[in-house]
């Protein structure tokens, strides 16, 4: 009853998602752009370089994801209700979702001429070898994937397939998804943007696949970077690229 109106609520742009993306976008060019200074002011609180800037993600990450939650909770509700119909499926197909991905990453890093840690590669490295656990996994496995899925796919798909036709919203996200993580030295290079093209090609294909589910989408992002996260940690600091 009347759901046919709701989901058209649900799928209409609103001030606080012009608020989120506002706030991402700022905040993304600024600390590309100024990003040592805003760093020095964070070292005048926090003594470790580590420190100070995972305190500066935490900071961008729970400001935009603020906005994001505000908009997106009953989005959120939903998605968690109808996953909930179906544990075993929720349960079978998000492994399955990241072993999928890690497969396509192969193949698009072997066919773009192998693999180039970004930028934003290495800074995760760094401050894995340096914060602990039990700061990083909130950060990259809880607050990180969220963002970035209601940003990515949400909006990108979810919302603005309301007005411009699907497929190109799904080539829009994928593409913004994987140059957003580029943004820096290497600039957007094909070897730097072949790990984050595998993971937005599967990302988006399965909220596409389960019907807008921004839930499911969120729990293979959370899952993938999980996985990325206890890797690192299992391997000696010494092993990991300089």
């Amino acid at each position: 009853m009347g759901s046919l109106s709701t989901q058209t609520r649900l799928y209409r742009f609103n001030i606080l998602d012009a608020a989120a993306v506002v706030a991402y976008v700022g905040f993304t060019a600024y600390f590309t752009f100024a990003g040592a200074s805003v760093e020095r002011l964070m070292l005048q609180f926090f003594p470790e370089p580590a420190t100070a800037s995972y305190a500066v993600n935490a900071i961008f990450y729970a400001a935009v994801g603020i906005f994001a939650l505000a908009s997106a909770w009953r989005v959120v509700g939903r998605d968690f209700r109808i996953l909930g119909t179906r544990p075993w499926f929720t349960l079978g197909m998000v492994p399955l979702a990241v072993v999928v991905m890690l497969i396509m990453t192969a193949i698009l890093v072997a066919a773009l001429g192998g693999a180039q840690s970004s930028e934003n590669q290495m800074g995760i490295q760094g401050l894995l070898q340096h914060v602990p656990a039990w700061l990083m996994v909130p950060l990259l496995v809880l607050l990180g994937p969220f963002v970035e899925e209601y940003l990515f796919r949400h909006l990108l798909i979810g919302k603005l397939s309301q007005y411009v036709n699907i497929w190109i919203c799904c080539i829009v996200s994928t593409v913004v998804f994987a140059s957003i993580h580029t943004i820096g030295r290497e600039g957007l290079e094909l070897s730097a943007l072949a790990p984050y093209l595998g993971m937005a090609v599967v990302l988006v294909g399965v909220y596409v696949w389960t019907g807008k589910n921004l839930m499911f989408s969120y729990l293979v992002h959370a899952a993938k970077n999980l996985l990325a996260v206890v890797l690192i940690y299992a391997v000696p600091a010494e092993l990991l690229p300089n």
